[in-house]
């Protein structure tokens, strides 16, 4: 099976380390919920072929993924939190 995208992550350089920050945190979000639904249509797929563990590892893989989201999350909250002060 092929990863079929980039992960070319240099942002362009007259952006504050803040803003890439941010731009890059925002991309790994993206990314991750798309990362996060494909392992929940794959667990709905191994339910109904009665792997019931894997399909329990795929929803556990997708949880784990938009739980590290949340933490990205949390990093532009703060980064945006640094830039006001």
């Amino acid at each position: 099976m092929t990863h079929h995208h980039h992960h070319e992550h240099e942002i362009k350089s007259d952006l504050s380390f803040q803003e890439k920050m941010v731009t890059l945190l925002e991309h790994w979000i993206k990314h991750n919920a798309e990362h996060a639904d494909n392992y929940q249509n794959w667990a709905l797929k191994a339910k109904d072929a009665k792997m019931e563990e894997v399909s329990s590892l795929l929803e556990d893989a997708a949880s784990l993924t938009l739980d590290i989201s949340t933490k990205f999350k949390k990093a532009i909250s703060e980064i945006e939190l640094e830039t006001k002060e």
